[in-house]
Formats: C-alpha cells, sequence, structure tokens
C-alpha cells in the first residue's frame, strides 16, 4: 500500500520530470490473497524483479532475501533504494544497501514498541541504523530517532500510509458492492490476530478467541479476515469455530470498507491501528505495547494484551471514546519523500503532486 501511493505519484509527473523506478519483490509473502491481489487491486506495476523467496525461519528467510538481493542490486547499481516498514524484506535491503554503499530510504523510519522480542522491532531499529535517510511518520518517532542520535538522518514526512487511506477509501467507497451489502455499518466488529506473540503462544490465542466469542454472543457481530498463518495455529491450538465470522484474506480495499463500516476494531496489526484511527473508529489492540502511540489519545486505541476481561471491558466503553486529532500529517506525506530524496541526489525535479 506503501509502494502504491509512490507508484501513483511518479506516474502522474513522469513526463516533466522522470525517474526509473524498479521494484523488487523479495516473495516474502508469496500467498496470492496476501500479494498478488494488491498489485493488482491498486494498480501497481509488475516487480522488475521477483526473488521469489517464500516461507522459512526468520534467518532463513533474511539470508536468502540478502543472497538473491545483492546480485539484484550490484547489476542496477540505483541511485537509491526506497525501504519500506519493518518486513524481514526492509531488514535484509538495508543490510544489502550498507554493504554495497547504496543509499537508502527507511520509510516509517523511528517507530519503536521497545519490545525486542518482537521481530519487527528487530528490523526497524537496524533498518534505521543503517539508511541514509530516515522518513518519519510522526513527531514521536522523530523524538525516537533524535534520542537515539540519528536526528540529523530524519525527515518528518508524515504518514504515507495516511496518502493511501484518503486516496483509496474514496476508491474503495466506489467498488463497495458485495461488502456493503453483506455487513452494514455499524452493526458489526472487525478483527485481525496475525501477531507471531498472538498466534504462536496457544494460551494467548485461545483467550483472545474466547474474548471474541463473548463480543459476538453479547454485543456484535464478529468478523474475522483469516491470516492462513493464523488459521493454521487456531487449529493447532484446537479452537473451534464458533459464533465468529470467518472471512478469508481480503483486498486492501475490502479491508478499508470493513474498517470505515465497523463499530469497533479488534487487532494485533500496527496498519490496521493506524487505519482505524484514521477512520476515526475505536480501536482495540491485542497488544502488550504499540508503536502508534498517538492512536491512544482519549482511548481511540486500548492496549489489552490478551485478556479476556479487559477486551470485553474495552469494547462496551469502545462507544465513549475520542475525540480524534491528527499527528499523521497533511496527506502529502509522498511529496515530501521523493522531493527529499531527488535534493539528496542533486537533481531538479518539479512539483510532486499530492
Amino acid at each position: 500500500m506503501k509502494m502504491a501511493v509512490v507508484c501513483r505519484a511518479l506516474e502522474q509527473y513522469a513526463a516533466s520530470a522522470p525517474m526509473d523506478h524498479l521494484i523488487i519483490h523479495t516473495g516474502q509473502h508469496y500467498d496470492h490473497d496476501m500479494s498478488a491481489v494488491f498489485f493488482s487491486e491498486l494498480n501497481i506495476p509488475a516487480p522488475d524483479s521477483h526473488l521469489g523467496v517464500g516461507s522459512g525461519s526468520h534467518g532463513e528467510q533474511t539470508g536468502e532475501m540478502i543472497k538473491r538481493l545483492e546480485g539484484v542490486l550490484l547489476e542496477q547499481r540505483p541511485d537509491c533504494v526506497l525501504l519500506y516498514g519493518d518486513t524481514n524484506s526492509t531488514l535484509a535491503g538495508a543490510i544489502v544497501c550498507a554493504k554495497l554503499h547504496i543509499p537508502a530510504a527507511h520509510v516509517e523510519a523511528g517507530l519503536r514498541s521497545f519490545n525486542r522480542r518482537m521481530p519487527e522491532e528487530i528490523n526497524r531499529l537496524v533498518a534505521d541504523q543503517l539508511s541514509d535517510l530516515l522518513f518519519c511518520p510522526t513527531a514521536e518517532a522523530m523524538r525516537n530517532l533524535e534520542r537515539e542520535g540519528m536526528s540529523d538522518r530524519a525527515v518528518l514526512s508524515g504518514d504515507i500510509m495516511y496518502d493511501a487511506a484518503l486516496y483509496y477509501r474514496q476508491v474503495a467507497e466506489s467498488r463497495s458492492g458485495e461488502i456493503a451489502n453483506r455487513f452494514p455499518a455499524r452493526s458489526f466488529a472487525l478483527a485481525t490476530i496475525h501477531r507471531a506473540e498472538n498466534t504462536d503462544d496457544p494460551q494467548r490465542l485461545r483467550a483472545i478467541f474466547s474474548a471474541l466469542e463473548s463480543v459476538a454472543a453479547s454485543t456484535c457481530q464478529v468478523v474475522l479476515p483469516l491470516h492462513p498463518r493464523t488459521r493454521k495455529c487456531i487449529e493447532a491450538a484446537g479452537i473451534r469455530p464458533g459464533s465468529v465470522t470467518f472471512l478469508p484474506p481480503v483486498s486492501y480495499l475490502e479491508m478499508l470498507l470493513l474498517e470505515t463500516r465497523a463499530r469497533f476494531i479488534i487487532t494485533d496489526s500496527g496498519g490496521v491501528q493506524k487505519e482505524a484511527y484514521f477512520a476515526q473508529v475505536p480501536c482495540i489492540t491485542t497488544r502488550d505495547e504499540t508503536e502508534w502511540v498517538e492512536t491512544q489519545e482519549n482511548r481511540c486505541n486500548v492496549l489489552t494484551g490478551a485478556d479476556s476481561a479487559a477486551i470485553l471491558a474495552a469494547a462496551e466503553a469502545s462507544a465513549s471514546v475520542g475525540p480524534w486529532s491528527n499527528p499523521y500529517g497533511d496527506g502529502d506525506s509522498c511529496s515530501v519523500i521523493l522531493k527529499t530524496i531527488e535534493q539528496k541526489l542533486g537533481t531538479a525535479v518539479s512539483e510532486v503532486p499530492a
């Protein structure tokens, strides 16, 4: 979704100020419903290189990415590599760029959960240390980098996911169709569970699903698009489907529709926490910490961990949260990112559209 915003901006001003943009797909997300559908739905060009890494342990997957990515970057010798978020792909890209002395720019830099048991926390820490440009979505992210001695490379860009939400929400509404008919606004709670800290701990997973079943029985329908990995963990933990409505993985546009229509959201996803905040929908986060601390203002986002009672209490109190502020920029972060990269590379470029 972040890359889709960049692709759209580059396309809009390509005639006056062309910039070659190559897409490398590591293959970390290889399931069609978790990868290919996003390229087609968001009109992202086909990848110029597909590394085909696939699944594996963190070390195995990251090692294969490093090995295969090095050859591509040696061949292409880009002026700059854009790294998004906090995945193993981000980590591998940062390491290879540093070793080959290729400038790297980290989009969504400066986020900290302060929980090093999270793989994502390690990925973002290393990516920030190694990247040449650090694009921060919020003032808090800037402060984190200042405390860590990296403020000289940090730029407050605003949140590129806010750019995406503003634009693609309109696209989603124009294609609402089945989702709108099946799930009327404010008639359901939306849930997503996929973080390893929850899925890999059967006790936590059972507690969360117990809470979801209770919400479905006492408050409103609970709709859960099921991540393939979560499905396997549910089966392994012996959790039986009950009142929760399971859906197959949904596309980004369908997810935006579900988020904006939900009465409240229960999630362990960083991205969904933000999108809930963008849509001004109460969020309950089944984690013990969040890197998106701004969403917690006025209890718009409540941290419950895997505590069933806390999840239920937050669900019952969700109608009284707010108001929402906007710490994520003006929806023009892509313009800031591209202009800064161009200035760093010393090229004159015309105005970048928001």
